[in-house]
């Protein structure tokens, strides 16, 4: 994860902008009326299928799991949680897969990992003799633990650099933006995955579905502010093989997952840094020499962060339509956003900077998801920081900065992104949404599919109320409950009369239903 770049601007946000967003977001507008709008719904055109919804342990849990069980029990809770309050309100957002940072070793290093904020250091399973000792990373385990009891079954393990022991330099972060393990470490740390795969199964009974051993490859890593690796594409590739190797050895069943880009536009284009772009085809496409597609342990899936790339909205949609159409060439290929805070001043629309637990920061959240998934065809959206103990909008919920005990604060971020986490199920399928686009100007509508059931997200931005009208064409839907996220509501349930609804202002609404 990189962070706490670009902070400059303190401009409020922008929502003028989102209608015009909306305009650009092409396959989501239809001519229609003005007056009541209407969202016309086709369960017969669909989209991608989705994987899951997210959020990671770096770098609070490591604490906070060891809080007194009344907290931390309720912070789970509402992360991880699709049990429902005694008023039918959600007790969590029900998020469908969890991120456990595999940590490098800087903790165990202290002040002298030249990481000043302990906050961000990561501590390892991995002894200085070699040895593992299990009882580390205590307090990230014990989220493992609570989230699996929660009923979530998708675990990934990622690393932002190989452990100590095996860096070029002895340290968690890179020196001069090169790369900071050798050729000859990769089976080293290979093993050491493979390992901690093991060892996290016999301590939390959790198995890690995924392992991803690369983060933001193309950043140097070199300021001492986190952990960090850099790499080239033809390290990664190497290190792939080296890990695809080990894990068929060791019957590991976890699925490698690359690369986590920095930003989308390494993807598809070749970008400013130099062997580290254009990765779908470098790593998928037949024929390329870092192609690493056919090797048996490497999910069929790119992933990439959506930093740097979501304002001003115009860009943001023809970016994302170009990696769809660079994703559509390459079959069984998905696209996954791994990871995502609002960072910098975003083109004027809103700062990073400060905390917002309201319904500005939250809104911009959604159109963020909303965009990722109906153009970009992103088929698992996650959040960076589930908690967050800083003065930033990189938490869904806010911690002190306390390593035994405190208050926490949730944000409106957290609901807004339940509207999808908890209603957008793993194996849901999206399906053609459009609204009319005089009367649902700067409304956002997605929809989605799972066997019978129909789950209908819609984002107003705006200062006014919208009627809709939902129109399924010829399915039958029986259209039934909704949930209401919006400066005074957290996923406020609610009942749809036939196939009306209003969308309050400033608000994000899903509506659930049928089909007969």
């Amino acid at each position: 994860m990189l962070y706490f770049l670009t902070m400059t601007s303190t401009s409020k946000l922008k929502f003028a902008l989102l209608g015009i967003a909306f305009m650009a977001l092409g396959g989501q507008v239809a001519n229609g009326q003005s007056g009541e709008a209407t969202v016309s719904i086709d369960i017969s055109k669909t989209y991608q299928t989705i994987s899951n919804f997210a959020a990671s342990d770096a770098w609070a849990c490591q604490f906070v799991g060891n809080w007194p069980d009344s907290k931390r029990d309720k912070i789970a809770d509402l992360l991880f949680s699709m049990d429902s309050n005694p008023d039918g309100s959600p007790k969590g957002i029900g998020l469908s897969l969890w991120r456990f940072n595999i940590g490098g070793g800087s903790t165990q290093q202290g002040d002298a990992s030249g990481i000043k904020d302990e906050w961000r250091r990561a501590e390892s399973f991995l002894n200085e003799d070699g040895s593992y000792n299990w009882q580390n990373q205590a307090g990230q385990v014990w989220f493992l633990k609570a989230a699996k009891q929660r009923g979530v079954n998708q675990f990934l393990g990622f690393t932002n650099t190989p452990p100590v022991q095996f860096t070029t330099n002895g340290k968690a972060f890179a020196n001069g933006g090169k790369v900071n393990i050798a050729p000859d470490k990769y089976d080293a740390f290979a093993a050491f995955l493979a390992n901690t795969v093991k060892g996290i199964k016999k301590v939390s009974n959790v198995n890690l579905n995924y392992i991803s051993p690369v983060n933001e490859p193309q950043w140097d890593w070199s300021d001492g502010g986190q952990e960090g690796c850099p790499y080239t594409n033809t390290e990664i590739a190497g290190l792939a093989r080296a890990i695809d190797k080990k894990f068929s050895e060791a019957n590991i069943g976890s699925k490698v997952l690359l690369a986590e880009a920095g930003s989308i536009n390494y993807l598809f284009t070749a970008g400013d840094k130099p062997g580290k772009g254009s990765q779908v085809a470098d790593f998928f496409r037949s024929g390329s020499p870092n192609y690493i597609g056919a090797l048996p342990n490497v999910s069929p899936v790119i992933a990439a962060h959506s930093y740097f790339s979501t304002s001003p909205m115009a860009s943001s949609v023809e970016a994302r339509r170009k990696l769809a159409d660079t994703i559509a060439t390459i079959k069984g290929l998905s696209f996954w956003q791994s990871e995502y805070c609002i960072l910098g001043d975003n083109a004027g629309e809103i700062d990073g900077n400060k905390r917002d637990l309201g319904i500005n920061s939250a809104l911009y959240l959604a159109s963020v998801i909303h965009t990722d998934l109906a153009v970009a065809n992103a088929s698992a959206w996650q959040w960076w920081t589930a908690l967050s103990a800083y003065d930033y909008k990189d938490g869904l919920i806010y911690v002190d900065k306390n390593k035994t005990d405190g208050t926490f604060y949730t944000s409106k971020m957290l609901w807004a992104f339940g509207n999808y986490s908890r209603f957008v199920r793993p194996g849901a399928v999206r399906v053609n949404a459009e609204v009319s686009a005089e009367a649902g100007k700067g409304l956002m509508v997605s929809a989605f599919k799972k066997d019978k059931a129909l789950t209908v997200v819609i984002i107003n931005p705006t200062a006014n109320a919208i009627a809709v009208n939902l129109n399924s064409g010829t399915a039958k839907v029986q259209f039934g409950a909704s949930y209401l996220t919006s400066q005074t509501a957290e996923l406020k349930p609610g009942k749809i009369t036939g196939n009306n609804s209003v969308i309050p202002p400033r608000s994000v609404l899903t509506i659930t239903g049928i089909i007969k």
